[in-house]
């Protein structure tokens, strides 16, 4: 089975591809062990997509400049992978139902592939079949891959640690305060686009040399990219095509190995990631969920240090690993 899947889906099968991705979605071991299975015959075929990472304030209408770029592109001869992180989506449905709806040229296009945010309800698992989603799109032939986070919050990191380059949307009245944007993702950005620039093209001048200042300050000396800033209109297309030429420009300037040190860098970050999630989840499973909530309220009501309540709890698991050797030596 897993072998048919993976041939179809070499083959550009959007029905195969969406196959893949759900199994990896699944919370079947069954279904876990063997879309493992998948990326393992499918990891010689993936990497040579262009992985954009996009995220955007409130209302700056970023479904509208997906589907724009992504029909430029799609019409250019690129096949187009749009992906979502979407921490609440478990809780919410997530917007990217709606994106999807607001999407409508591009969902149907042949050349694109739209696929909602999983449902996992916690931020590391929904980066992490993000991740796998990634690579599966590209092993089917998509190779511009489009990450958008849902919002503005936690998970721009996480969509900045798995793309190559980071866009960020905002208005034209940024230069207001800056739009209330975190310098943290200010720091992530590699290119700043003001849509909606027709609205008030004052207003966009003036954004457009405030963040090129700003962006100069955050940036290291001696940098090979300055992050740029530049305006459209998702509406009409103005601008747009700018956009793609400054991410190749972007790429060009790093050239090929250090975005493949970059990616590398990536997947061992990942890697780790996924071993200290691991092992809590087998350190909780020894130590008892009753064991670590009673040193958990000791630790809250002050009884305990925190660091004292943590050899407390690496003591008891020691001392599990000492009775199984004794037990062992006994038999």
């Amino acid at each position: 089975m897993i072998d048919v899947l993976a041939a179809q889906l070499r083959q550009g099968s959007r029905r195969a591809l969406a196959k893949a991705i759900t199994l990896t979605e699944s919370a079947r071991a069954d279904h876990a062990e063997a879309a493992q299975e998948l990326l393992i015959q499918l990891l010689p075929y993936t990497g040579h997509s262009v992985r954009v990472g996009l995220t955007g304030v409130p209302g700056v209408g970023k479904s509208t400049f997906i589907e724009r770029l992504g029909l430029l592109l799609a019409e250019a001869g690129h096949r187009v992978a749009v992906l979502a992180v979407d921490p609440s989506s478990g809780r919410t449905g997530g917007s990217i139902m709606g994106d999807k709806t607001r999407m409508s040229r591009l969902s149907v296009h042949p050349q694109a592939f739209i696929r909602p945010s999983p449902s996992a309800g916690t931020l590391g698992g929904v980066t992490r079949r993000t991740r796998e989603s990634l690579l599966l799109c590209e092993a089917a032939g998509y190779d511009v891959i489009l990450v958008e986070t849902v919002g503005v919050g936690q998970s721009e990191v996480a969509v900045a640690a798995m793309t190559d380059l980071f866009v960020l949307l905002t208005l034209p009245n940024a230069g207001d305060e800056l739009q209330g944007i975190k310098r943290g993702i200010m720091e992530l950005a590699d290119l700043v686009v003001i849509n909606k620039a027709e609205t008030d093209r004052a207003a966009a001048n003036r954004a457009q040399g405030d963040l090129r200042n700003a962006l100069r300050l955050l940036t290291p000396h001696g940098a090979l990219w300055t992050p740029r800033v530049l305006q459209t209109s998702a509406l009409s297309g103005e601008g747009v095509p700018a956009v793609w030429e400054a991410v190749r420009f972007y790429l060009e300037r790093l050239g090929p190995h250090r975005i493949q040190e970059k990616r590398d860098a990536q997947t061992v970050s990942w890697f780790e990631d996924l071993l200290r999630e691991e092992v809590w989840h087998a350190f909780v499973r020894n130590v008892g969920h009753a064991s670590l909530q009673c040193v958990r309220s000791r630790v809250a009501r002050g009884d305990v240090t925190p660091l004292q309540g943590v050899r407390e709890l690496f003591s008891r698991v020691h001392s599990g690993y000492e009775r199984q050797d004794d037990l062992s030596a006994d038999h």
